[in-house]
């Protein structure tokens, strides 16, 4: 075994995480048949195998518990890494397998569980977990808790740094949204548990905080008529979530989905709540497109985040010089640096670097962007 803490890692994958995102549900809770129906492909199973490459590349003396199939054992396997099957997942697997897989974990004497999910893979596990460390992968649609990893690399990286005896652990929050109220445009979080997570600065990401003040509703104000001006020129604006690109529409007249992406063409909506399907169908069809963005809460990602339907795919049609960035001063002065997960590396790179971002009437700030798989100090 390595130097430090012993190895022993539970290992979990929740399947259908994440899947709802592209297609613009908003969740996959309850829906993954609906996400499927859609034609959203799972995608948890390579983040995970992202992050356990790295983990068979940097190491072999980790020992893994996890369940079986897909919630697992199967990613461990093409991994080439040493597990130890200690629960039968059902065929569709579902929480009651999440929290049961965690409860075999800690009986074999897990020291870490690390799982990839988004926010309701997180309540479950940190619901059978009380002295013992979690950590997530990100891979969900909602990524608000602060258990998570930037990106399936940076989830590497405090694995090891962890079992090594290199990193600390903190007590973080494990919050989670109605997603019935989420879908409807209604941001309402709710405290699940507190957990302990592994942490370094730059690799893990903060719990989402939601910005309130006058100041900040005046500069909201200030860069919707600054938007309302420079989106005269024809193009069709995919426009991400959030308060800051929902006061746009506002000032355009056209109603917003707030938690979703709409397309406004010369002050008109034609198309709302798009899934990626949608975005990319339109692109055939217009001339000029552009994507206007706004950075998550606390977290700093632009994409990746909330907004999965504007996809890597999407991005590359549109072109990485169309992406227009838009935040209030106060939000983006506490963030050290932005951040993208797009889920491509070439497309998350050639978003990377110094980019304006629109604070106001005609004022702009520079800020660095970076992959969340190399955020800067990783």
């Amino acid at each position: 075994m390595m130097a430090g803490r012993a190895g022993k890692i539970g290992f979990l994958i929740n399947p259908v995480a994440g899947m709802g995102g592209a297609v613009g549900l908003k969740g996959t809770d309850g829906l993954a048949e609906e996400a499927r129906a859609r034609g959203a492909k799972p995608q948890a199973a390579e983040r995970a195998r992202t992050c356990l490459s790295k983990l068979a590349r940097e190491s072999k003396s980790l020992l893994f518990f996890t369940a079986s199939g897909e919630m697992g054992e199967r990613a461990l396997h093409e991994c080439d890494l040493h597990y130890e099957g200690v629960y039968e997942a059902s065929e569709e697997s579902s929480s009651i397998d999440t929290k049961a897989a965690c409860q075999a974990f800690l009986e074999k004497g897990a020291d870490l569980i690390l799982f990839c999910g988004g926010d309701g893979t997180a309540r479950d596990v940190a619901s059978k977990t009380d002295q013992v460390p979690i950590l997530g992968i990100p891979a969900g649609v909602k990524m608000h808790s602060g258990v998570f990893a930037v990106s399936p690399e940076a989830a590497a990286e405090l694995t090891l740094g962890f079992v090594r005896g290199e990193l600390k652990v903190r007590d973080t929050e494990i919050v989670d949204v109605d997603e019935d109220l989420y879908r409807s445009g209604v941001l309402q979080t709710r405290l699940y548990a507190v957990a302990k997570t592994p942490y370094l600065p730059v690799l893990v990401q903060d719990r989402k905080r939601i910005y309130s003040s006058s100041s900040e509703e005046e500069f909201k104000d200030q860069i919707a008529l600054f938007a309302g001006e420079f989106m005269r020129d024809g193009s069709a604006y995919i426009i991400g979530a959030g308060t800051t690109t929902g006061r746009i529409a506002e000032h355009l007249g056209v109603e917003k989905t707030l938690l979703g992406v709409d397309v406004v063409q010369n002050g008109l909506l034609i198309l709302k709540d798009a899934a990626e399907k949608d975005l990319l169908d339109l692109l055939d069809r217009v001339k000029s497109a552009k994507i206007i963005i706004s950075p998550i809460g606390a977290q700093g990602f632009i994409l990746g985040r909330g907004s999965q339907q504007i996809s890597a795919a999407v991005i590359r049609r549109v072109g990485t010089e169309n992406l227009i960035i838009v935040s209030t001063p106060h939000k983006l002065a506490e963030l050290s640096y932005l951040l993208v997960d797009t889920g491509d590396p070439e497309i998350d790179r050639s978003l990377s670097g110094k980019r304006q971002v629109v604070t106001g009437y005609r004022i702009a700030q520079r800020k660095d962007v970076f992959a969340a798989s190399m955020p800067p100090g990783s």
